[in-house]
């Protein structure tokens, strides 16, 4: 592969693994053109995306808004028992010139979303934290026990990441109101370890001192391909008694793809993931 992939954090919402919604985060580092046009990498990615049911991917640089009609192409142009994905994407957001965008890939069969939002960075006295504003979207769930669920995504800026994920708070209060949710999802790259989330930061951050929310992936785990690096930068939050009741016990992990798919560390970054019930009809084809 041309250029390095990112972590795949899982989250499994069941009562049992194999009767389970599969809710993945990939950072796809730098996903360009060069990247969509390199068929080992796409392989990689697209063999990723179909181990979930749903998959946020970070750091999407297309300015042609090409590289999900690609791998709508790739997912579904040889589907199996008719598991169709299909997408939301962000607008692409960023300071300057610099741009990314955040997009959800989801089953058809399994999820449907209800709204999007692009969060609006402008409150009084705390303008423009985010170096890329959540783009928040609302999925209605029929097949499991948590029938509807919001996933705010983040990908920070390493330098100002213990403010961005600060801000994330201001973010669930605002859409707390706005939509009257109950079950809440954080996930993605907050860039949340070694140097750039030091341990005497996190009393600064009101996402970790409130109990309410609650982490999944500790801070020891490692979110990261390299060798020389053991840090926990992707990470997965809940909010809401009922989604947090759902969890698989000991599902939410990271997915060494690198080792699953014997690829070099040159070639690849890791991802992480969540788990919630579904019906047995459904079983057939959601493993």
């Amino acid at each position: 592969m041309s250029q390095e992939l990112a972590p795949l954090l899982l989250l499994l919402l069941s009562i049992h693994s194999a009767l389970a919604l599969r809710i993945c985060s990939f950072n796809v580092r730098s996903f360009g053109e060069s990247k969509q046009e390199d068929q080992n990498a796409m392989d990689v990615i697209v063999k990723v995306i179909k181990r979930c049911d749903i998959m946020l991917l970070m750091e999407i640089k297309d300015s042609n808004n090409r590289i999900c009609p690609v791998l709508m192409e790739k997912l579904n142009g040889n589907s199996r028992r008719g598991i169709m994905y299909n997408y939301v994407i962000s607008s692409r957001l960023g300071r300057n010139t610099y741009k990314e965008q955040y997009a959800f890939l989801y089953k058809e069969k399994l999820v449907s979303v209800k709204r999007s939002y692009h969060y609006h960075d402008y409150q009084d006295g705390d303008v423009d934290v985010f170096s890329r504003e959540p783009f928040v979207v609302w999925f209605q769930s029929p097949h499991t026990a948590v029938k509807d669920f919001v996933i705010i995504p983040l990908h920070t800026t390493p330098e100002t990441s213990v403010k961005e994920i600060d801000e994330l708070v201001d973010v669930y209060m605002d859409m707390k109101h706005r939509w009257k949710a109950e079950n809440f999802i954080f996930m993605g790259d907050f860039n949340a370890g070694c140097s750039y989330v030091p341990k005497k930061a996190w009393k600064n951050i009101r996402l970790r001192t409130d109990p309410r929310f609650v982490w999944l992936i500790g801070d020891q785990e490692d979110t990261t391909v390299k060798r020389s690096t053991k840090c926990a930068y992707d990470r997965i939050v809940l909010r809401g008694q009922e989604i947090v009741s759902s969890v698989v016990p000991k599902s939410n992990s990271v997915f060494d793809f690198q080792k699953a798919y014997k690829l070099t560390e040159e070639e690849v970054r890791l991802p992480s993931c969540l788990s919630m019930p579904l019906s047995k009809d459904e079983l057939a084809w959601a493993t």
